[in-house]
């Protein structure tokens, strides 16, 4: 029996309505939140193999995340997307194998093939379903992607824990990154071999960036951190966040993907647009900092 998964943050971090929700993209496709503005999202397409994008409400978060989601290129992507555990509950990284995610787009598939590849070559994933039943921070990345690519992709969802960002966390991360680059690199050479029609895998980490502090404090500390994923060094980004106390609640996943990404050639990471909370609301006293990276 297919299990499916419905749509637990529609209605809240994204609209219910389905007409709704695609002018609501477009939107933020359109957007230029905060005193920098980007350039109009969706001019041109800029190929990479990683990327970090927000998870807030779209209202707040919907025009940063646009700035990735506009460049992932045509054709077969698929996507690994890997989203801190808000709830606390489940294994530590954990993965669902196989199932249907719902959104009021539709039904995205879980690659069934891509996961089970994943759990036999890294032990530290678990099949576990339990943190991703009511976590928002993978399910908010797949209207864009749907927006974007329409049904014609598949996704892998891992979930991490992010209770503290310690060394213990940071070696787990890289043996997952690496087994993330591994995985990717070897499904590309199966369809090759096998004379398939060409498949890229992007992999994404879900994270906002400092919670609830004055933007003064948001802007200057993020960018700090910012320093360490743009240079590729995990080890730099997390003595970051702990010198600083930095509130970035997916740093597990940037983590991995950073290491992911590396393993996968990239050789920088440019920063696509930030942005805070504040920028929507003007309420500078207690902002939520968002940042599209990508990584190439």
């Amino acid at each position: 029996m297919l299990y499916v998964r419905p749509p637990v943050a529609a209605g809240t971090f994204y609209d219910l309505d389905k007409s709704r929700l695609k002018m609501q993209i477009e939107a933020a496709l359109g957007h230029k939140p905060g005193p920098s503005g980007e350039k109009k999202a969706g001019k041109g397409k800029n190929e990479f193999v990683a990327a970090i994008v927000p998870h807030a409400g779209y209202v707040y978060s919907g025009a940063v995340a646009a700035l990735a989601y506009s460049k992932v290129g045509n054709g077969n992507t698929n996507f690994i997307i890997l989203g801190p555990n808000h709830t606390g509950s489940g294994s530590d990284f954990a993965i669902m194998p196989k199932g249907l995610w719902k959104t009021p787009l539709g039904g995205v598939a879980v690659d069934e093939k891509m996961a089970g590849r994943l759990l036999e070559d890294c032990k530290l994933l678990s099949v576990d379903y339990m943190p991703h039943a009511y976590e928002h921070s993978i399910e908010v990345q797949l209207p864009f992607l749907q927006h974007m690519l329409g049904s014609n992709f598949k996704f892998v969802p891992i979930c991490v824990r992010n209770e503290a960002a310690d060394e213990t966390l940071l070696e787990a991360c890289r043996v997952i990154g690496k087994s993330l680059a591994k995985v990717v690199e070897s499904s590309e050479r199966i369809n090759k071999t096998n004379k398939s029609p060409k498949e890229k895998w992007i992999i994404i980490a879900s994270s906002d960036f400092s919670h609830y502090v004055p933007r003064e404090l948001a802007e200057r500390n993020d960018m700090h951190a910012i320093k360490a994923i743009l240079k590729l060094d995990e080890g730099d980004f997390f003595s970051r966040i702990n010198a600083r106390n930095i509130s970035i609640c997916g740093f597990g996943p940037i983590a991995a993907t950073i290491v992911a990404a590396k393993s996968l050639g990239a050789k920088k990471g440019k920063l696509l647009k930030y942005a805070t909370s504040g920028d929507i609301t003007g309420e500078l006293e207690s902002v939520v900092g968002y940042a599209s990276i990508s990584f190439s």
